[in-house]
Order: C-alpha cells, then sequence, then structure tokens
C-alpha cells in the first residue's frame, strides 16, 4: 500500500519539491523532540520563552546596579567637586579648632574670625573622604547644606545659625563672657 504522500503526488494535487520539504520538516521536528527528551515543539519553544524572560529580567537587574553605582559615582564627584571650588584655602590659622569626628577629636588649624565663624554656623567642616587618609576642609555653610542633600557622611561638624530673636532674649547678654575661655 502507498503512503497518502504517493497517493497525492500520483493524483497531482502536490508537487515533488513540496513532500520532500514536508518529509524534510517532519524529520527535524522528530530529531528536536528526541534532543529535547520527548518534549514537543512547542515545549521547546515555551522553555526557550522562559529562560529569554529570566535573562531578560537578569540584564534588567544588572543594568540598574550599574546606573545605581554610576549615579553613585557622580554624586561622589559633585560633591568632591563642590568642596574643591568652595573650600576656604586661608586656614593655616594658628588656633587649633577641635571636633570629633568617628569618636576621634581631631583638630585643624584656623584664625580666630573663623573659629567665630564655625562656632556660629556660618562655616562647616566637610570631610574628603579617600581610601587612606581623611582630608578635613573648611566650607560656607550653604555648600554644606548642598552637600548634606547629596550625602550627609561627608558633614562633620555644620552649627546650626543662632536665630536673631533668642539673641535678643537672652536673659545673659548683660554677663561678659572672659576671653580666655576655650576648650
Amino acid at each position: 500500500m502507498a503512503s497518502l504522500q504517493d497517493q497525492l503526488l500520483k493524483a497531482g494535487v502536490i508537487n515533488k519539491n513540496k513532500a520532500k520539504k514536508v518529509k524534510n520538516d517532519q524529520h527535524k521536528q522528530a530529531k528536536v523532540i528526541r534532543k529535547m527528551g520527548g518534549k514537543t515543539v512547542n515545549e521547546a519553544k515555551t522553555t526557550v520563552v522562559s529562560e529569554r524572560a529570566k535573562k531578560n529580567e537578569r540584564d534588567r537587574e544588572l543594568n540598574l546596579k550599574k546606573q545605581q553605582e554610576a549615579n553613585q559615582k557622580a554624586v561622589v564627584a559633585q560633591i568632591k567637586q563642590l568642596i574643591d571650588l568652595n573650600k576656604i584655602a586661608d586656614n593655616k590659622g594658628d588656633i587649633h579648632y577641635r571636633f570629633v569626628y568617628e569618636k576621634k577629636v581631631k583638630h585643624i588649624y584656623v584664625t580666630s574670625e573663623m573659629q567665630d565663624h564655625l562656632s556660629r554656623g556660618r562655616l562647616a567642616i566637610v570631610a574628603l573622604l579617600g581610601n587612606v587618609t581623611e582630608k578635613f576642609e573648611i566650607v560656607p555653610a550653604g555648600i554644606a547644606e548642598k552637600i548634606a542633600q547629596r550625602d550627609s557622611d561627608y558633614i562633620v561638624q555644620l552649627n546650626i545659625k543662632e536665630s536673631s530673636e533668642e539673641i535678643e532674649n537672652d536673659p545673659y547678654a548683660d554677663y561678659q563672657i572672659p576671653d580666655d575661655l576655650m576648650w
């Protein structure tokens, strides 16, 4: 008995090339089924689609992580640029100004005017965080606030400015503070 394909060829419904193509497609499909361990082509396609979706999700997570790292590097660069452009270069005074940094008392040399501005909150001390050493710089309070908005870890000391109302209502305003009082 002849196969259906042979009967269709004799009847002239299909030609020889079409029959050959169908036979090759069936052979390829059977080969894929054997390779996939008995899975049909549709199951293989769904497996490929799900693996592709997992890969896309991993790629998306990696891209998000890289973007966050790039944003963090950009913030650090902005902070360093703010410090470098706005630091007070004339901090070679003769007074030791002491402050606490990471549970240790550190000091920086300042002038008496800078000491007054630091205590009143007009100036602030910021740290240039490096791999090996710490470097402290003095910047205006406005710049320190901009730095704190980006990353508050760089701010070492920023005193809060006193309001003029508190100074006017100060009950100890009549008493003089000794000039030699320092810590």
